[in-house]
């Protein structure tokens, strides 16, 4: 059995966030390594498992990699698995103002977590969905497009909430809970 598992990501807030999530509950260490790996195209089922597998071959160990998702209703899914790309050329007001020419400005934040044990072995998926609204941006500019998704059921931006609101509720939280019951399952 590992006893250390490699989270693949040189986000500093993503590696808080999941810690913070995981908690100090799991006979596993986890430690963060950036690894510059290849953006597959496509659905972000398939990009989470391409990275994966890609990972485990470099780290020749566990690994678990996050590909996180926006998808605009409006726009069929995108800019989906290239919400990155979206973000970093737009900024919180560009993602809003994308939907201008829309009425239906709902979307779904997709947090997808791959796991495999090493290089060969099967990559594992757990999903983490939730429903929102896309909203001018409001709240800190501190983590990525937090400022302009607004969770359904909540008056808050994921931003405007803070993570000790966001950690209990968010797409992320939703596939770290699941890929920790899973690691404990293991035990």
């Amino acid at each position: 059995m590992f006893k250390t598992i490699t989270f693949v990501t040189g986000n500093k807030k993503k590696l808080e966030e999941v810690t913070a999530i995981l908690g100090d509950s799991l006979p596993f260490r986890f430690e963060a390594r950036a690894l510059d790996l290849i953006e597959t195209q496509g659905e972000a089922d398939h990009v989470s498992e391409a990275k994966c597998k890609a990972a485990a071959e470099i780290v020749k160990g566990p690994v678990v990699v996050e590909d996180t998702c926006l998808c605009y209703n409006a726009l069929k899914g995108l800019p989906g698995p290239y919400i990155k790309w979206f973000l970093d050329k737009l900024q919180p007001e560009g993602l809003y103002r994308l939907l201008e020419g829309w009425q239906d400005k709902r979307a779904q934040a997709v947090c997808t977590l791959a796991f495999s044990q090493g290089p060969n072995c099967e990559v594992k998926l757990f999903k983490g969905i939730v429903n929102g609204t896309i909203v001018p941006p409001r709240g800190p500019r501190d983590f990525g497009w937090d400022p302009c998704f607004q969770p359904e059921g909540y008056e808050q931006t994921y931003a405007e909430l803070g993570p000790d609101v966001k950690h209990k509720i968010s797409h992320r939280y939703l596939a770290v809970k699941a890929f920790r019951d899973y690691l404990k399952s293991l035990q």
